[in-house]
């Protein structure tokens, strides 16, 4: 009985010896996994909803789990503060423009606070320093964009669904084009057309291309008046002058024409004595009958001088005079 005793007594100390093993693997390995037995510091993060976040979630900083939450409550306003036990070999890849935001560890997995570490110009964070919160889109108000996108593609579908009903039925130009042959062929036209159009335009770009090569070649007018001054300044010369002869020119018209007028004046003008000539027959008969008489008497001089010329008197006078 004593041996028998002794074997259950043994059997239940390596019984419980065991457990307690377990019990302190366990502890151990829990506390690893929630940094119990690590050096840690305090943060505050502020946030407007908490989103589910619950203290013993895990919180994480690029990538690396680096403290867990230890409590999440109402601040004095209206915003959740959470209460953060951050490990001290995370202190310096931590910023005072660090923020903090809530996600999801997976896609249904467990809430968790990620740290941005901010910009590595700022100074490094303090104890009891607060994060500021960043708000992340909750499951529900990302169900409800995917509602509303959801309806808005099933109203485009719709939408679609309609304007190829039209387009097979020919409505509209856009269906007429698809199910009319004669559009197409004149639209295909058309573009012929325009493709000339375009053909005639690159000729013409070309020419003008050409044109402007010509005028720019060295000893051309076009180049010397560009470049070369001096001709430039005889052509504005000429000019000048050509502007001063036309002026010169339109002051002799305006004399010519003021001539004509006090011309025309004398003629309409019987006092004057063309006026008086043009209007007075008298006046003109006589001036006729003075150039007729002048007429005679010059006929009649010249036989007396003819006469005088033969006489004896003078006959040598005239032959002296000859030779």
């Amino acid at each position: 009985m004593s041996e028998q005793n002794n074997k259950k007594q043994m059997a239940v100390g390596a019984f419980i010896f065991t457990g307690l093993a377990i019990l302190v693997i366990g502890i151990f390995t829990i506390g690893g996994q929630r940094k119990a037995f690590v050096k840690t510091f305090r943060l505050e993060a502020v946030f407007e909803d908490a989103q589910g976040l619950q203290a013993g979630n895990n919180v994480w900083l690029s990538g690396i789990k680096v403290g867990t939450v230890k409590k999440v409550a109402f601040d004095a306003g209206s915003g959740i503060e959470v209460t953060l036990n951050v490990e001290k070999e995370a202190r310096s890849h931590i910023h005072k423009d660090a923020t903090a935001r809530v996600t999801t560890d997976g896609l249904v997995g467990n809430k968790i606070l990620v740290i941005d570490g901010g910009t590595p110009t700022a100074p490094l964070i303090a104890e009891g320093d607060s994060l500021r919160g960043q708000h992340q889109g909750s499951t529900s108000e990302m169900m409800a964009t995917l509602q509303a996108s959801n309806a808005n593609l099933l109203e485009i579908t719709g939408n679609l669904k309609t304007i190829s009903k039209k387009l097979a039925a020919g409505e509209g130009t856009l269906g007429q084009l698809i199910n009319d042959p004669s559009l197409g062929n004149g639209l295909k036209a058309s573009i012929g057309s325009l493709q000339a159009a375009s053909e005639g335009s690159e000729k013409i770009i070309r020419n003008l291309q050409h044109y402007t090569a010509d005028l720019r070649r060295p000893g051309t007018l076009a180049d010397q008046l560009v470049t070369d001054t001096t001709v430039f300044f005889n052509l504005k010369a000429t000019v000048a002058k050509l502007n001063e002869a036309a002026n010169t020119a339109s002051a002799f018209a305006l004399q010519m024409q003021r001539t004509g007028e006090g011309i025309d004046k004398s003629l309409s003008d019987p006092g004057k004595p063309i006026g008086l000539l043009l209007n007075d027959q008298e006046t003109a008969d006589n001036l006729q009958r003075t150039i007729k008489n002048l007429r005679v008497s010059s006929k009649e001089l010249a036989d007396d001088l003819e006469a005088v010329q033969h006489s004896w008197l003078l006959r040598g006078f005239f032959k002296k005079r000859d030779k």
